[in-house]
C-alpha cells in the first residue's frame, strides 16, 4: 500500500497548482493561526484625539470614517488642542491617562520666540520615552532605493530637547544637552526588545561620540552594556553624518536603529523620504502606561495653506499609525484588514494624493481605502 501511495504524493508535492481557497475565505492572505482573545477584549475602547493644526483635521477625520466603515472596537474624545496654545490642557492630560491611547494630528511648534512645543510638553507629561517610525518600501510606490525596511528607536525626553536654554549675557546663549544612564539604557532595551520580539536580526545605535565623547559616549556606553545581553542580534555603531551619508546611499544595510532625541529626528526623516515622503511613514510614541500615535515623520506632518485649501492632504501615514494603535490595543484583526486596505489603495495607484504623484483629494483615497477593505 506504501509502495502504491508513493507516486501519487509525490505528483501532488509537485503540482504548481494552487490549493483552492478555503470555504468563505476567499484568496487573499489570513492568519494560520487563530488570534484567541481574552475575555472582554471585544469591549470598544475610548481612545483621545487631537485633531491639531493644519491638514491634522483632514487626516484625522479620515482615520475616523475607516474606523466606523469597518466597525472597529474603538470610539473617540475629541479635544480641540493647537500649537499656539501655552500649554496642554489639563483636560486632554486626564483623557490620555484615563484612556491611556491617543491619536493625534500635527500640532504647529513656533519657530524661534514664543510657546514651547506642545508635542514635547506631551511627551514629557506622560514620559513617553520611545518614538517608533517605520520606513519601507511600498508595494506599487516607485523609489530610488529598493529592500528598505529601518525601524527608528528615538529617545524622546532628553538630549538636545531638554528645553534647558539660557542667555549668559547678551548676545550669548548656552542651550544644554542633557544624556542620563537612566533614558539611555531604557531605550536601548526598548530597542533590543523590539528587534527580539519582530524577528530583527541587526541594531544600530546612531551617535556623535567622537566629539561629544562624555554625553554621546554615556549612550553608546548603554546601548552596548545592553547590546551584551542579546547575543543572537548583531549590534554596531555609526557616527551620525556617516550614517546620514549611507541612508542616502545604500538605506537597505539598515534594520533597527536606537538613537538620542535630536539625531532621531534627523535619521528618521530622511529615511522617510527615501521611501515615500512623509505622507506614508506611520509611527507613534510609547511610554510604561501612554501611547500616543501620530505621522512618524514630523517634516509636513501640519502641511501649507494649498493642501489645506484644496483638501488634499495625504491620510496614509495616519491611517498606517491608525493600524499600529489597534495592534497595540490588542485588535490584530482590524489593524490588518486596514493594513492591506491602504497597501491596495497605494498598489494600484488611481488614488494618490499630490506628495505621491497624484491628484486625488484626502476624501477620494478615504473613500478608496474603504472600499477596499474586506
Amino acid at each position: 500500500m506504501a509502495r502504491r501511495s508513493a507516486p501519487l504524493l509525490r505528483r501532488l508535492v509537485s503540482s504548481s497548482a494552487p490549493p483552492p481557497p478555503l470555504p468563505g475565505h476567499g484568496g487573499g492572505a489570513r492568519r494560520t493561526v487563530t488570534y484567541m482573545p481574552r475575555p472582554g477584549d471585544g469591549t470598544p475602547r475610548a481612545i483621545t484625539l487631537i485633531p491639531g493644526d493644519g491638514i491634522g483635521p483632514l487626516v484625522t477625520g479620515a482615520v475616523r470614517q475607516v474606523m466606523e466603515a469597518m466597525h472597529a472596537p474603538v470610539y473617540f474624545e475629541t479635544y480641540d488642542v493647537h500649537g499656539d496654545m501655552p500649554a496642554v490642557p489639563p483636560t486632554v492630560i486626564e483623557s490620555i491617562r484615563r484612556n491611556k491611547i491617543c491619536l493625534k494630528g500635527g500640532l504647529a511648534t513656533p519657530v524661534g520666540g514664543g510657546v514651547s512645543s506642545l508635542n514635547m510638553q506631551l511627551r514629557k507629561e506622560l514620559d513617553l520615552y520611545a518614538s517608533l517610525v517605520h520606513c519601507s518600501n511600498m508595494p506599487g510606490l516607485p523609489t530610488r532605493h529598493q529592500d528598505v525596511d529601518i525601524v527608528v528607536i528615538r529617545e524622546n525626553t532628553e538630549g538636545e530637547y531638554s528645553g534647558l536654554e539660557h542667555e549668559v549675557v547678551p548676545g550669548v546663549v548656552e542651550s544644554l544637552k542633557v544624556i542620563t544612564k537612566f533614558c539611555s539604557e531604557r531605550i536601548a532595551k526598548y530597542a533590543f526588545e523590539y528587534a527580539y520580539l519582530n524577528n530583527r536580526k541587526k541594531v544600530t545605535a546612531v551617535h556623535k561620540a567622537n566629539i561629544m565623547k562624555l554625553a554621546d559616549g554615556l549612550f553608546l556606553e548603554s546601548c552596548r552594556e545592553v547590546a551584551s545581553k542579546y547575543p543572537g542580534i548583531q549590534y554596531n555603531e555609526i557616527i551620525v553624518d556617516n550614517c546620514c551619508m549611507q541612508l542616502v546611499a545604500k538605506p537597505e544595510q539598515f534594520d533597527v536603529m536606537v538613537t538620542p532625541n535630536l539625531y532621531g529626528n534627523l535619521v528618521a526623516n530622511t529615511a522617510a523620504g527615501i521611501v515615500g515622503g512623509t505622507g506614508v511613514m506611520p509611527g507613534g510614541n510609547v511610554g510604561q502606561d501612554h501611547a500616543v500615535f501620530e505621522q512618524g515623520a514630523s517634516a509636513g506632518n501640519v502641511g501649507n495653506e494649498n493642501i489645506i485649501e484644496q483638501k488634499k492632504a495625504n491620510p496614509v501615514a495616519l491611517l498606517l499609525s491608525s493600524a499600529m494603535m489597534l495592534r497595540h490595543l490588542q485588535f490584530p484583526s482590524f489593524a490588518d484588514r486596514l493594513e492591506i486596505a491602504v497597501k491596495r489603495v497605494i498598489a494600484d495607484g488611481k488614488f494618490r494624493t499630490k506628495d505621491l504623484g497624484g491628484t486625488s483629494t484626502t476624501q477620494e483615497v478615504t473613500d478608496a481605502v474603504i472600499a477596499n477593505l474586506d
